[in-house]
């Protein structure tokens, strides 16, 4: 062989003789076997789960985005989820402990590795659902995210949920839909911390007399007020200095707000949520129309870069742009919400929800700032005011066409100072007094938006 190799190369130059070994190197080279480099599977990085009455999520985080498949079972009910890509680790077996007994959809969970790179969840059911299952991209502080939403077959009606509530005394859900019987109640009036609070029927004045209406129509419901705790879930708004979350500062508050209201005789609350759990911005405004609000307040704890800013703040609906910078910030900052809970985009009307936003009439800006003022009057007795005046910018859960809408920044929670305040519970019924009062004012000099449509 290598007299033929000497041969083969006798008469050629050294350089030729070069070129030619190199060319049989490289020959030698594309013809070894290809070996294809194994992909690596995907991390798990947290798994967490927010049951509630209206639905329950289930969140995996992961590093990198995933395919997944589902579908249902029934006799009994059963959501099987198939994952690409992922093998069994610890994270995804912390799943089952996650489920909480209470959880009102899912029984138990099962995890098991049904393909070599697939994962499958099976999870057994209380109740039939209508399962959305959708992918999130990195926000924030968050990876890529896969989010199951467990919905019930029949959704919960705002309107039951207040009937449930006052089951024990006037059915709501007739009362709101003018089925009442005529007649206002009559009740002592409460006293919080020792003050009575007017009432609102004493302070109004009496209304000309008009010809006698059929009971059906008399429009002789009570005040109805949807409080609505920002944040919530997958969504822990701003946090403080000592790691407390907005999302739990604001719901404390808004029920003890409710209690004070519902305290009162002529005046009922509503909670857009009343639990850890996530409420996309234009649900928050539907909610509070389909159980025809008359006033709608949403509750928040204000954050800023720099730790010194404080002070309470009242915001309103803007059609010309924000009242300050800060209110443009803040105001993209909220509006952002539904990026970092989350929700699945393709379950939404878009054109209709874009409908809805740009409805906001100037009767509704209107009577937000007269609410709006009166409340932030009495923030200013018990705290420090981060503006002396109603602010203006462009939220979007502020954007109800017919509902006299705030927004409340109770306090920084970024400040230290004021985060130890927002976390005494003596300060969270100074602030729930307060707004009570504000509240109490406007309706005892104004009859409402909604009562004049």
């Amino acid at each position: 062989m290598a007299n033929q190799t000497s041969a083969s190369t006798e008469g050629i130059s050294p350089a030729g003789r070069v070129r030619r070994r190199l060319i049989a190197t490289a020959t030698t080279l594309f013809a070894l076997p290809v070996i294809p480099k194994m992909a690596q599977a995907a991390t798990i990085l947290a798994v967490r789960t927010w049951p509630a009455d209206e639905y329950t999520r289930v969140t995996l985080e992961l590093d990198t985005e995933l395919k997944a498949e589902h579908f249902t079972l029934e006799g009994p009910h059963r959501l099987v989820v198939d994952i690409n890509g992922l093998t069994m680790n610890q994270a995804i077996n912390e799943l089952v402990s996650k489920v909480k007994p209470n959880d009102p959809y899912i029984a138990s969970v099962r995890v098991a590795q049904n393909r070599p790179d697939v994962i499958r969840l099976v999870f057994d059911l209380k109740q039939a659902i209508a399962p959305q299952v959708f992918t999130l991209k990195p926000i924030g502080e968050y990876k890529y995210r896969l989010v199951l939403d467990l919905y019930p077959k029949i959704a919960q009606d705002p309107l039951l949920a207040l009937s449930k509530m006052g089951e024990d005394s006037d059915p709501l859900a007739e009362v709101l839909e003018n089925l009442a019987q005529a007649g206002s109640p009559s009740a002592p009036i409460p006293s919080v911390d020792g003050q009575q609070l007017p009432s609102i029927a004493q302070k109004r004045p009496a209304p000309p007399a008009a010809p006698a209406l059929p009971d059906a129509e008399r429009p002789n419901r009570p005040v109805l007020i949807a409080l609505d705790p920002g944040h919530g879930g997958e969504d822990p708004g701003a946090v403080g200095p000592s790691g407390t979350y907005e999302k739990h500062i604001v719901l404390a508050i808004a029920r003890r707000l409710k209690k004070l209201i519902d305290a009162q005789p002529n005046m009922r609350a509503y909670l857009t949520r009343d639990g850890d759990f996530f409420v996309p911005l234009q649900v928050r405004v539907q909610k509070a129309r389909r159980v025809k609000a008359d006033l709608f307040v949403s509750i928040h704890a204000d954050a800023w870069v720099k730790p010194s800013a404080r002070g309470s703040s009242v915001f309103v609906l803007s059609q010309n742009g924000a009242s300050s910078a800060a209110a443009r910030w803040l105001a993209k900052n909220q509006n952002d919400a539904d990026l970092i809970g989350g929700i699945n985009l393709g379950s939404h009307n878009q054109q209709v929800a874009q409908v809805l936003l740009d409805m906001s009439t100037a009767a509704q800006i209107n009577d937000s700032v007269k609410v709006g003022d009166r409340v932030l009057s009495e923030i200013g007795k018990i705290n420090r005011l981060h503006k002396k005046y109603v602010e203006r910018a462009g939220f979007a859960v502020l954007k109800a066409p017919d509902i006299p809408s705030i927004l409340v920044e109770t306090a920084f929670i970024s400040n230290p100072e004021e985060e130890r305040l927002l976390r005494s519970a003596g300060h969270q019924d100074k602030i729930a007094t307060a707004m009570l009062k504000g509240i109490n004012d406007y309706f005892a000099t104004s009859p409402g938006l909604a009562r004049r449509a």
